[in-house]
């Protein structure tokens, strides 16, 4: 919980004065913004990116992947999230991401990095495989004193390798993990002077991965998670965390922190919550050590450098869940596992989690308001059956509709107007939108006990068997009006 800002952590909110510190701050880091057609105009250049074969970011499922969010109850949804086959022109190569926003401005900040990351990760992997056949050129050929200075100055480029690491991993860890800390880096440089998107106390935390043949490469930036389906020696499915919650109540990320003079400490009224705060202002209260944009806490210790882990990929190795932390919240690594196998189709795997990721909500914090939750689940064989009931041939991919298009080029045009945010996210299904009907705190508060649950008494009972199978709430008013 608590890993955007928050009430309680007085953050700027659109419209609210700033105080005189983080305003002299916001105007030495301001740009010029572009107006309501500017940002159209850039919406619709980028419109073509969205029609490329194979790359997916709605609602729906392929062969290999399902993808599935659905909003909280906070306001606009801010996760966004994409599956990317054939990435960078490789037939064998997939890319994942899942980004969570935050801020005024976050839906903004997740959506952008969602479009361009990949563009920048692929571009850079590229230069870097080229540059490999260069220096491969340099070791066979002859080295004049011009093919030297260019080697010196492409070398004092690249970051330092650890050569123990470099032994232990293939060509393609140490490929990517450049390609990945030059993507994140430039990205973050983007967003900085972007014309239309204000990132000064907005941002997003992303989990990338890149699949390619049996080897696994993962790039995490905050608090989003990433975690692997696995078979152990006994056959039995297990889960295996992937990816470090990079959050300020880590040791190193709290030590680095405040080496900048950033704050780090928890409110009191949510002890279990570590924040990042400004030297002298009890503002933004950014509940992850690391995330793109939040240009307001960039000099006090937040940074954009993302953790890089590599995985060889075993024929045990079942499939990969990326997830927002409005299913972390809620659910642990093993529940998420064990729901995905428990799906009944492939394609409804991602929807299914969601699904019990936001009863979980409902029951385990009814007072609260639920999370956005965002799910890209990766299926390591596509030819494998084991999680499916239905043919390998049948590929259910939402298209990307006009409206929807529409309604992000409508979010572009007001983003001058600071208001608050409309509630208008993903489209909701009658019956979804019957789950979040209910708006009595006292109500909520019951449920539990109405319904006979008791999680402290559930030893030997699978948790999971029982968020699945509890009956949806539906409250009396909409009860009646069905009838």
């Amino acid at each position: 919980m608590g890993s955007c800002f928050s009430a309680e952590s007085r953050s700027p909110l659109p419209g609210s004065p700033l105080s005189p510190h983080l305003a002299n701050m916001k105007k030495r880091n301001s740009r010029k913004r572009l107006g309501s057609r500017g940002s159209s105009f850039e919406y619709r250049k980028d419109e073509a990116l969205h029609r490329i074969p194979g790359r997916f970011f709605l609602n729906g499922s392929t062969d290999v992947a399902s993808l599935f969010t659905q909003q909280g109850k906070k306001g606009t949804n801010q996760d966004a999230m994409i599956v990317w086959e054939n990435f960078g022109s490789r037939t064998d190569t997939v890319f994942c991401g899942i980004f969570d926003g935050h801020g005024p401005y976050g839906h903004l900040v997740a959506k952008r990095v969602r479009d361009h990351l990949p563009l920048k990760l692929s571009a850079h992997w590229e230069a870097n495989v080229s540059s490999e056949d260069v220096f491969r050129d340099f070791s066979l050929g002859s080295m004049t004193s011009e093919n030297m200075s260019l080697l010196l100055v492409d070398k004092e480029s690249r970051p330092s390798i650890d050569f123990l690491e470099s032994e232990k991993h293939p060509d393609i860890f140490e490929t990517l993990k450049e390609s990945f800390l030059k993507a994140f880096k430039a990205m973050d440089r983007e967003l900085r002077v972007h014309p239309s998107i204000d990132s000064f106390c907005s941002g997003t935390t992303a989990v990338t991965l890149v699949k390619q043949g049996p080897y696994l490469v993962i790039g995490n930036l905050g608090d989003s998670r990433a975690v692997l389906g696995t078979r152990d020696k006994n056959n039995m499915l297990t889960a295996v965390q992937l990816t470090v919650d990079l959050k300020p109540n880590l040791p190193a990320e709290a030590e680095r922190i405040r080496r900048c003079k950033g704050r780090v400490f928890a409110l009191h009224d949510e002890p279990e919550v570590t924040r990042v705060w400004l030297p002298n202002n009890d503002s933004p209260g950014l509940a992850m050590a690391r995330a793109f944009g939040d240009f307001c806490l960039k000099d006090f210790g937040l940074i954009s450098v993302p953790e890089i882990t590599f995985r060889h990929l075993t024929e045990n190795d079942e499939f990969v869940v990326l997830a927002t932390d409005g299913i972390w919240d809620v659910l642990s690594n093993e529940e998420a596992v064990e729901i995905i196998a428990s799906a009944p189709a492939r394609s409804s795997a991602a929807r299914a989690l969601v699904e019990v990721a936001i009863r979980a909500w409902r029951y385990k914090y009814p007072t609260s308001k639920v999370d956005d939750c965002a799910v890209v689940c990766l299926f390591l064989d596509s030819n494998s059956n084991h999680l499916s009931t239905a043919s390998n041939g049948n590929t259910e991919v939402q298209p990307t509709s006009k409206d929807q298009l529409d309604n992000d080029i409508e979010e572009n045009n007001n983003l001058d107007v600071l208001t608050p945010l409309n509630q208008s996210g993903i489209t909701r299904t009658e019956e979804e939108t019957s789950l979040e009907g209910n708006e009595d705190p006292s109500m909520l508060e019951n449920m539990n006990s109405d319904m006979g649950i008791n999680w402290s008494a559930l030893e030997g009972v699978s948790r999971v068997n029982t968020l699945v199978n509890l009956p949806r709430f539906i409250p009396e008013k909409e009860e009646k009006a069905g009838k």
